[in-house]
């Protein structure tokens, strides 16, 4: 089979803002998801603001859709965003090739940036973070909590900039060093820095004063880089992508 080429990405039905951001000639591409978007459809309906509008198989964890002559076109999904967290998703052309790469997020062989705007100011310009979470699933939803749980959870952060108006926010840079669910809003939220905009575990007073002053409306969590090693096809590749900062984010100045 043929590697994919551009023309085969310009044939994807991505969803609304969703770019291109890399890819390369094994199949493997990085795309820039915008917030409010679906990592993919949870229920019917969700195709219009998934990643791909197109069917997805969850078994197979990929999306498929008709493409010239009634062919067969297949995506696999290889990461996930929460809905409200901008940036970086990876997907393949290839069933194994996807298998590989999610091998490298558990092996804990990926190196990822992330960058989020926080109520607050954090006490050091670099602190390494480290929690135990505890991890559930509730009326089908995701919830973490910083305490009860056995899940290691570690992540590096560094200040970028503050700023006070019209509220004290900070800019931060996240590397995350785990890979748990809802990792980084919480804890951010256990040390007093919640994200700007989280509706989940961040400072609703604080959200809505900084709604009331103009702020933009969103979660300020974006994923902004990532980079690691594959072996395909029995040889070794290297693979980084950056997805730019959303505009929102320059509200520190």
């Amino acid at each position: 089979m043929m590697p994919p080429g551009e023309d085969f990405w310009s044939g994807v039905p991505f969803g609304p803002g969703v770019k291109v951001v890399a890819f390369d000639a094994n199949g493997l591409v990085a795309l820039d998801k915008p917030e409010g978007v679906l990592s993919h459809p949870n229920a019917p309906g969700d195709e219009r603001r998934s990643l791909v509008r197109a069917r997805y198989d969850e078994k197979e964890e990929r999306f498929e859709w008709p493409g010239a002559k009634g062919a067969a076109r297949r995506l696999w999904l290889i990461n996930r965003l929460d809905s409200a967290t901008s940036g970086l998703i990876l997907a393949a052309t290839d069933g194994v090739l996807a298998h590989e790469v999610r091998a490298q997020f558990q092996r804990r062989l990926v190196r990822k940036v992330y960058q989020a705007v926080l109520f607050g100011k954090p006490r050091h310009s670099t602190e390494t973070w480290k929690d135990v979470l505890n991890v559930k699933k509730l009326g089908g939803q995701i919830r973490t909590m910083a305490a009860g749980g056995s899940l290691h959870a570690e992540c590096v952060m560094t200040l970028v900039r503050s700023g006070s108006q019209p509220v004290r926010t900070s800019l931060v840079r996240l590397e995350p060093r785990t890979g748990r669910s809802h990792q980084l809003r919480v804890q951010c939220a256990k040390r007093g820095l919640p994200i700007v905009g989280d509706r989940t575990y961040g400072d609703f007073g604080a959200n809505r004063e900084f709604a009331r002053a103009g702020g933009p409306k969103r979660m300020f969590l974006h994923s902004l880089g990532i980079s690691f090693k594959y072996d395909f096809g029995g040889k070794p590749y290297e693979f980084a992508a950056t997805a730019p900062l959303p505009p929102e984010f320059e509200i520190l100045g």
